[in-house]
């Protein structure tokens, strides 16, 4: 079987990064191709073998972007085209239908209440969401919140399939050694108690509820690991508060244990998650998580993650001051962290690729 991923970028996002943990685990013949830019996901993924091609399309209306897609996609005769990420989708699909492909998939990471990959929805970005979803044979949610908001968008039930992330478990565990690596080249102390956030830096996030939370913890230290377009008001805001000395903005990163070995707590204040990967993910190298919107842990039940606790907004820099104060120890995973297993994924979709490829032959 031979696949085609296409996302709109290869960035270090959720999205991204999924899609690179995923690609190992599974046993189909895999290619990526990215709409707009490659980065260090794109590197990763090459590094395995795996092919990554580069479309260029130039802004949202790059209507030539399809015609090249599609001839891709009839140059590799591929069997699966499988989307990620809204702007994919829509060009994705399009572009499939017109290769004759026999199955189109679409994972859907990114729909929250308000805003899709952080921009607002409108009528006119769902209308065209809703026209392309047709394109496809299957929509696969990452979780049952983002099914339920599919299906409130208005796309039958029958289409959707909640297939979760996953996640390598063994590849956060926490490391000792790497903690005291990663706090030296970032010019952490090693006695500082340091806070973590994970993630696009773009509005939604709401990483600026973090930088605000260090103004009354002297003995905190907050680590923010990502790119994204308010870097620079995050900065300017660590200087208006006089905290910019307790700020670190390390960037992109490519060893993800590294950082999260290198923190105390991760806090996840974004309230448009669809699944919360970088929650499970701290999970798994046994940080406690403060986090005020995570489907991935409110969709299971309560004792399943017992590290991780929802906070209110204007609860944040008071529970990261009980912490502060107590040093807990490192936590063993947690049962969420076995849940979401990234080969049960790698396996869900493989068969799901399967059945619409027999529902294709039967048909014809």
């Amino acid at each position: 079987m031979k696949v085609l991923h296409v996302i709109t970028g290869l960035a270090t996002g959720g999205a991204e990064q999924q899609l690179r943990a995923l690609l190992p685990h599974m046993s189909a013949r895999c290619e990526v191709a990215a709409l707009t830019g490659l980065g260090m996901v794109a590197e990763a993924i090459k590094e395995m073998g795996i092919p990554v091609h580069r479309l260029d399309m130039r802004g949202n209306r790059d209507l030539r972007a399809v015609g090249r897609l599609a001839r891709l996609m009839r140059a590799g005769r591929y069997e699966v085209v499988h989307t990620h990420l809204y702007r994919a989708c829509v060009y994705g699909r399009l572009a499939a239908r017109l290769a004759n492909v026999p199955a189109i998939v679409a994972t859907e990471h990114s729909i929250g209440h308000e805003q899709i990959e952080g921009r607002r929805i409108t009528m006119p970005i769902r209308q065209l969401y809703l026209a392309s979803e047709l394109l496809g044979h299957a929509t696969v949610a990452v979780s049952p919140t983002v099914a339920d908001r599919l299906t409130a968008w208005g796309i039958p039930r029958s289409r959707i399939v909640v297939i979760a992330n996953g996640i390598d478990s063994a590849a956060f565990g926490y490391d000792p050694r790497l903690r005291e690596q990663t706090r030296a080249r970032l010019g952490l102390p090693m006695d500082a108690f340091v806070v973590g956030g994970v993630g696009r830096l773009e509005p939604g996030k709401r990483f600026d509820l973090l930088v605000e939370a260090m103004k009354g913890l002297e003995e905190a230290v907050l680590l923010l690991v990502g790119t994204g377009s308010v870097r620079q008001r995050l900065e300017d805001l660590t200087r208006a508060l006089g905290v910019e000395r307790r700020v670190v903005f390390a960037g992109e990163s490519a060893d993800m244990r590294a950082m999260l070995s290198a923190m105390d707590v991760l806090a996840a204040p974004s309230q448009e998650e669809t699944f919360g990967l970088a929650v499970v993910e701290a999970l798994a190298a046994g940080l406690p998580v403060l986090y005020d919107t995570c489907p991935a842990i409110d969709d299971l039940p309560c004792d399943a993650a017992p590290g991780a606790r929802r906070v209110a907004q204007g609860g944040l820099g008071a529970e990261i001051r009980a912490l502060a104060a107590e040093r807990p120890a490192r936590l063993a995973p947690p049962g969420a962290v076995r849940l979401y297993d990234i080969r049960h994924q790698a396996d869900q979709l493989e068969a799901l690729y399967r059945r619409l490829l027999g529902a294709g032959a039967n048909e014809e």
